[in-house]
């Protein structure tokens, strides 16, 4: 196919094209012409609403408040430096993607992203174990949300309550997805000023006003490491930053509903990072230095500390305000998360590569979004919902495997871009790193390995298939994957690029000089 744009008129780019051209570069409908696709969506998300939806996809408010208890018993407060340490190491991988998502700014991000960049068979592989990490992220936030709904109006927890209050998470979020990209934009400001209050606000409070500890104590291992060496313990507390920091990725999933994508979407990636780790620091340092019974919690006799921290603290009414906050920030966790979904699912079907792939590939004339792949990426989780209700002790075995599903799904991107840069590839989009290109590429490949194999370790707990549940679910979900890759064969229903890096940075640079 030729990668060169007609010299036809794009609506939907006009008026960006006109910005773009003034500076040497392409305009986004001119951009996605070169790339072998016509506008199907409706850029009307603005860059500081797409650093918001990559922001509440990461939500340092779920994280901190779903791992404080697990990092303090594991490691003590010396844990918290797993923030700052994997926050460094996913920024490098965000470079990486900023560089690729700026000359490929493409619905979807992970799976036409490793498709560029190496072949259909190997995206198949990366956006099939993908998407089934982000349809049991859905749940797990979900599940943890209605717990937090429950709190808040005084309902007791079981699991038909758990369950009910899940699925209305699942359905309120499916209901503003559908609305269109401006909702989905403004939804997700709303919760990052509720991300931010709850976890910058409060850790500042408690800092200020609430703080029983000194600093000291985030060096003070408080007998974590018995009578042995700190190091394997604390190696093992890096679930702290471990399962935090992801969902900048969500930037490059709405790719052509971003204006000026090419150079907006890299720095709302990098913005992610940033204000995350920042955000994390202040609230997991927060309720340890607030916390009246740290001695209790590292000693893990106390499972959920964070209420007994905020009711003792906030009192009564306080503590229900940082609740509604809470639940602001799920609800919006969980809607980044569908329309990420909804992305990746629908440019997998735009490329012919997987079942129903005409009905998940259908976008709605008014709203301009994936309707039917929206409708999946909200039954699939609640179908899981009902099966944990059914039984609620395979919620731990449907998301061990969720977080190192997404560091491999990451890691294929990030190994597929230095294999083009071997080959020669010189990323042609207008956000460049120049030389460091490469550097950076190998840093982010050798952290990434150095963390799976961390998620990868097996637990101590004396059970087979609780301490190895992390690569147990990943190897059932390859199996799968590759079973269907190799006896449907979708690959070769789908005529769409792939593996062009090169020849598609060629072709931008040679329309370029034209302009």
């Amino acid at each position: 196919m030729s990668y060169l744009p007609s010299n036809a008129h794009h609506p939907a780019g006009a008026h960006t094209s006109a910005g773009n051209r003034a500076d040497g570069h392409l305009s986004d409908s001119d951009h996605l012409a070169v790339l072998g696709y016509g506008d199907s969506f409706e850029r009307s998300m603005s860059p500081w609403a797409n650093f918001a939806l990559g922001f509440t996809y990461l939500s340092p408010l779920v994280g901190v408040y779903s791992l404080l208890a697990v990092a303090l018993s594991t490691g003590g407060p010396p844990s918290i430096w797993w923030i700052v340490i994997v926050a460094c190491g996913q920024l490098l991988v965000a470079l990486v993607f900023g560089e690729v998502v700026s000359q490929f700014p493409i619905a979807g991000g992970i799976y036409p992203w490793a498709r560029r960049l190496w072949s259909k068979r190997y995206a198949w592989m990366a956006a099939w174990v993908y998407i089934c990490a982000l349809i049991v992220t859905i749940t797990s936030v979900a599940e943890f949300g209605a717990g937090f709904l429950a709190s808040l109006f005084g309902l007791e927890l079981n699991r038909t309550t758990t369950l009910v209050l899940a699925l209305v998470l699942l359905v309120l979020a499916l209901a503003i997805n559908f609305s269109g990209t401006k909702w989905l934009a403004r939804i997700a400001r709303i919760g990052l000023f509720a991300e931010l209050i709850g976890v910058i606000g409060l850790g500042l409070f408690l800092l200020i006003f609430e703080r029983k500890h000194s600093f000291s104590v985030f060096f003070d291992t408080m007998g974590t490491a018995g009578d042995g060496s700190y190091l394997p313990v604390f190696l093992g507390a890096a679930v702290a930053g471990l399962f935090l920091f992801y969902g900048f990725e969500a930037c490059g999933d709405v790719a052509e509903e971003v204006s000026n994508p090419a150079r907006g979407i890299p720095k709302a990636m990098l913005m992610t990072i940033f204000v995350g780790a920042i955000s994390a620091l202040f609230s997991f340092g927060g309720y340890v230095l607030a916390a009246p019974n740290l001695d209790e919690i590292v000693a893990g006799e106390v499972a959920d500390p964070i209420p007994a921290i905020l009711a003792g603290s906030l009192g009564d009414v306080g503590a229900k305000i940082f609740l509604l906050v809470a639940i602001l920030a799920f609800i919006s966790c969980v809607l980044s998360l569908q329309a990420a979904a909804s992305r990746l699912i629908f440019s997998f079907a735009r490329d012919g590569m997987m079942p129903g792939h005409r009905w998940l590939s259908k976008v709605t004339d008014g709203t301009k979004i994936p309707h039917n792949a929206l409708i999946v990426a909200c039954t699939a989780p609640a179908l899981i919902c009902v099966l944990i209700w059914f039984n609620d002790g395979i919620l731990v075995a449907v998301t061990s495997f969720a977080i190192l599903g997404i560091y491999l799904a990451f890691q294929m991107v990030v190994l597929g871009a230095l294999r083009q840069r071997v080959k020669g590839w010189k990323p042609a989009g207008p956000w460049s790193l120049g030389g460091w290109g490469i550097v950076v590429n190998i840093a982010a490949l050798a952290y990434g390995v150095f963390a799976m194999i961390l998620l990868s370790l097996p637990g101590d707990s004396g059970s087979f298939f609780a301490d190895w549940i992390v690569l147990i679910g990943l190897v059932v979900v390859l199996a799968v994957g590759f079973i269907y890759l190799f006896t449907a064969r979708p690959d070769r229903k789908s005529d769409a690029p792939e593996g062009d890096a090169i020849a598609v940075a060629d072709a931008i640079r040679a329309h370029r000089a034209k302009l």
